[in-house]
């Protein structure tokens, strides 16, 4: 009988999380030279010869100039951020903290209004919907949004109202931090 076939083991980079093979294709190469040369020295033996060079050089400037590590006191490294990285090298980018407003028109005279990004605010959207349906006598519930973010839909056309309502109710959130769709533009509340 033929032997089974084995998976293949897969080493992924953790600095940019494409697999070591691919990193020289990634827009964070530079940044995954040192892991590649602890990691997977065997993938790119060019940097090993490249690494040693510059060592090397760095070596006789420290003894050229008379500074050593142990007398250099600190580290002398800018801190940097944490960034939220995804596969493939993307950034993850953080969330504006904004409430959005827009009126859908359904069946010619209905209209549904919904109210974006209040949770941002730390706004419990439960808790939100029920004093927006209380507040202006309407059916207002918590929805799913295209972007399988929740969002708060009130029937009946309520914009102009729902702004003195929120900054009211919710005194954390802004009145500069509110906004309308009209005519697919964002434009700000106040």
């Amino acid at each position: 009988m033929a032997e089974k076939p084995q998976p293949i083991v897969v080493q992924y980079c953790q600095v940019c999380g494409l697999p070591a093979e691919y990193c020289e294709f990634g827009s964070e190469f530079d940044k995954c030279k040192p892991w590649l040369i602890q990691n997977a020295p065997d993938l790119y033996p060019d940097l090993l010869q490249a690494n040693a060079k510059e060592a090397d050089k760095v070596a006789d400037q420290l003894q050229s100039t008379g500074i050593s590590s142990a007398a250099a006191g600190g580290s002398s490294e800018p801190k940097q951020e944490e960034v939220k990285r995804l596969p493939g090298g993307k950034i993850k980018k953080k969330e504006k903290q904004e409430v959005v407003i827009e009126k859908v028109v359904r069946n010619k005279r209905k209209c549904i209004t919904t109210v974006k990004g209040l949770d941002l605010f730390g706004v419990k959207l439960s808790d939100a919907s029920k004093k927006l349906g209380k507040k202006f006598a309407t059916g207002a519930s918590v929805v799913k949004g295209p972007t399988d973010k929740e969002q708060i839909d009130v029937q009946g056309d309520i914009s102009y109202d729902i702004v003195e309502f929120i900054t009211d109710t919710w005194p954390d959130v802004p009145e500069t931090a509110i906004f309308f769709i009209e005519d697919g533009k964002k434009v700000p509340a106040a």
